[in-house]
C-alpha cells in the first residue's frame, strides 16, 4: 500500500499569494486557464447584471439584483451576486456569472491564505489590488466574449471609512466618492442615485437608497432583475462596519422593497428629490 503524502510544495515556503502558487504548481485550476474555442461565447452563458453600492457615515452597503441572463433569455431568476470578500469587504459580480463566482471563491481564498502566512489582514488598498490581479489575468477570456468585472468595496479600518472601488477588464482599478454602479443597468441606477443619494444617510436609509437604484435599473433596463413580489424574491444587500460585515436578512430586504415599490404605485418614475441641496435659491 503506498504511503499517503503531502506534496513536498505545500510544504516549502513561500508567496503569501495563493493565485501565484497556484499559477506554478496547480495553474490548470485557475478559472483563467480554460482552453476555449475560438470566437466569442458571450450569448452562450449566463450573465450576471446590475450591482451598486453607496457610502453613509460608518459604513457602506452592496447589492445586486438577483437576475441573470443568457442573450434575451432570463437565465436564473434568483441568482446571487454580492459575496463577502472576507469579514471587512465584498464582492458584487457583473458579467459572465459562471467565471465571476469563481474568481470570488478564489479571492476568498486569497485574502484568507493571505492572513494565515502572513499572521494579519491585508489592507484594503492590498485588497483592491489583488482583485485587479485576478481580472487582469482573466484578460484573454474578456476578449472571447466572457468579461468579468466586479465591484469592490470594504470598510478601511485604517482610515475608518467605507470605501468603493471599480474596476475595467484589464483589472485598471480606480476609487469612487460615495456610490458606484456596475453592470447592464448601470447607467440607470446611477442617475437615481445622483439624485437621492446624500453623505448623512442614515444606514436604513443607505439600504433603502440602493433598492430605489435597483428598482429604476431594472425599469429601464431588461436584463436587470426588480422585486419578484409573486415569488418573493427580493435583492441581496451587505452592510459592512467597523464591526464586520453582514448581510440583510430577505425579511428586512422585503419590508424595505414593499415600501419602494408601494410608493412607486403613486409615482412611477420615483420619488421627488430637491431641486437643490440646503435649500432654495434666495
Amino acid at each position: 500500500m503506498t504511503e499517503a503524502r503531502i506534496p513536498a510544495a505545500y510544504m516549502q515556503p513561500g508567496t503569501s499569494s495563493f493565485s501565484d502558487f497556484l499559477s506554478e504548481h496547480a495553474p490548470d485550476l485557475l478559472p483563467a486557464r480554460k482552453s476555449l474555442p475560438a470566437g466569442s461565447l458571450a450569448d452562450l452563458a449566463p450573465h450576471g447584471t446590475t450591482i451598486v453600492a453607496a457610502t453613509f457615515p460608518g459604513g457602506l452597503v452592496m447589492a445586486g439584483d438577483r437576475r441573470a441572463t443568457m442573450g434575451n433569455v432570463i437565465a436564473q431568476r434568483d441568482i446571487e451576486k454580492v459575496f463577502p470578500a472576507d469579514e471587512y469587504s465584498t464582492v458584487g459580480i457583473a458579467g459572465t456569472a459562471g467565471l465571476a463566482v469563481e474568481m470570488v471563491r478564489l479571492f476568498q481564498v486569497e485574502l484568507e491564505h493571505y492572513e494565515k502566512i502572513e499572521g494579519s489582514i491585508l489592507s484594503l488598498d492590498g485588497k483592491a489590488n489583488r482583485l485587479s490581479a485576478l481580472i487582469r489575468a482573466n484578460l484573454g477570456m474578456a476578449m472571447q466574449g466572457l468579461a468579468v468585472v466586479p465591484m469592490f468595496a470594504g470598510y478601511d479600518l485604517d482610515r475608518g471609512i467605507g470605501r468603493i472601488f471599480g474596476y475595467d477588464i484589464t483589472g485598471g482599478r480606480h476609487e469612487e466618492r460615495h456610490f458606484f454602479t456596475v453592470g447592464s443597468g448601470s447607467l440607470f441606477a446611477r442617475g437615481a442615485m445622483k439624485k437621492l443619494y446624500r453623505e448623512d444617510l442614515t444606514e436604513t436609509e443607505c439600504v433603502t437608497l440602493t433598492v430605489q437604484a435597483l428598482y429604476d435599473a431594472a425599469d429601464d433596463d431588461s436584463a436587470t432583475g426588480g422585486p419578484d413580489l409573486t415569488r418573493r424574491i427580493f435583492p441581496v444587500v451587505w452592510v459592512i462596519t467597523a464591526e464586520g460585515g453582514r448581510r440583510i436578512s430577505d425579511d428586512d430586504v422585503a419590508a424595505i422593497a414593499d415600501q419602494v415599490v408601494a410608493g412607486r404605485m403613486q409615482r412611477p418614475d420615483g420619488p421627488n428629490a430637491p431641486l437643490l441641496q440646503g435649500g432654495d435659491v434666495q
